[in-house]
């Protein structure tokens, strides 16, 4: 057998274990991140309810400062929509919306994908006060991948979830200087 009948018959090999593995892997994902901010619950939940202050700590809304936004609805309310539209592909074209407030301690998000991928995810951020003058934020984010790209989600974690310790770091140093 030739060298190069070998090599296609290994990717070929690569390839249905790939297609194989996926029918097995839960087509669900879901990745937390939490950091300890040194300051009250209640200034931070004061910060992060509004969505635009992503700008200044979410990685993955800085990775376009020319991308167009647009909003509608109250910022830091139920119902308040935050969209964008890159060039980027990194960024894509997408929106996310504030579903419920739990004062204080929860926001739960919707994040929903139009490019690069369609696809809806959400991402809910919880507070506790770990003393007076100190609040654990656990952001995660929970998704779905369909069949064959579940196959990714045991890596999703790992991909992910450096994003979000990266823009938890952000949003400590942001807030621990005021």
């Amino acid at each position: 057998m030739s060298i190069a009948i070998t090599i296609l018959v290994a990717i070929a090999g690569i390839v249905a274990l790939f297609f194989l593995l996926a029918l097995f892997m839960k087509k669900e994902y879901s990745i937390r991140r939490e950091i300890v901010i040194n300051k009250p619950r209640l200034e931070v939940f004061d910060y992060v309810k509004f969505l635009k202050n992503q700008d200044q700590y979410n990685k993955w809304v800085m990775i376009d400062p020319n991308m167009k936004k647009s909003f509608r609805g109250t910022d830091g309310r139920p119902g308040f929509v935050y969209a964008w539209d890159s060039e980027n592909k990194q960024a894509g074209k997408g929106e996310q919306e504030i579903m419920k407030i739990t004062d204080g301690e929860r926001l739960d998000i919707e994040v929903r994908f139009e490019r690069p991928f369609k696809s809806i995810g959400k991402t809910p951020m919880t507070l506790v006060s770990v003393s007076d003058h100190q609040t654990k934020v656990v952001w995660g984010l929970d998704g779905q991948s369909n069949y064959p790209l579940n196959a990714m989600n045991p890596f999703m974690d790992n991909l992910l979830g450096k994003d979000l310790e990266t823009s938890l770091t952000t949003l400590k140093t942001i807030l621990e200087k005021k």
